[in-house]
């Protein structure tokens, strides 16, 4: 079984800095990363913003906010995200656009890492059937808004591996 320390986000829109947020809250190191390039300092900018919110509320510490503040790291490129542990996939909702982030990972990525799309309706198994381990492959489809949502829909595809699926 996989041990999670790092996990990488790829899409920094609403969906994917939520996610980034809230795995950053639940003490994972965090790897942010866009297509658009501008879009990752706006993300970083709106999750400090919605962390203090969370502080100035009572609903966390400031030190708990500033730790996973600190744990998100931008990334420039799709193959600095292969090195994490896990990789959330939170691209568009758009097939083509999902296969394509995945094909594009496969170079980079580490034996054992895991990966995950957000879909809501896309097949996990058509999304892990593009890359070279569809038993490391499972869906994580976090409802919105993610970083105050405790539910997390886990969709497996026809050949997750029950290892992933308890990792």
């Amino acid at each position: 079984m996989t041990t999670i320390r790092t996990v990488a986000v790829i899409g920094a829109g609403q969906m994917g800095s939520g996610i980034a947020q809230a795995v950053a809250i639940g003490g994972y190191e965090v790897r942010l990363y866009d297509l658009s390039a501008e879009r990752v300092p706006l993300a970083q900018g709106e999750i400090a913003a919605s962390l203090a919110r969370r502080a100035g509320r009572g609903l966390t510490t400031q030190a708990i906010a500033d730790a996973a503040l600190a744990r998100i790291r931008p990334v420039a490129t799709l193959a600095e995200t292969a090195q994490a542990d896990l990789i959330i996939e939170a691209a568009s909702e758009d097939e083509a656009v999902k296969k394509s982030v995945f094909v594009d990972l496969l170079p980079h990525l580490g034996p054992d890492t895991l990966l995950a799309s957000n879909t809501s309706s896309i097949s996990i198994t058509r999304l892990a059937s593009v890359t070279d381990r569809p038993d490391r492959f499972i869906g994580l489809h976090f409802m919105k808004p993610a970083p105050t949502m405790k539910l997390v829909e886990i969709v497996r595809g026809i050949a997750t591996s029950a290892a992933t699926y308890e990792t």
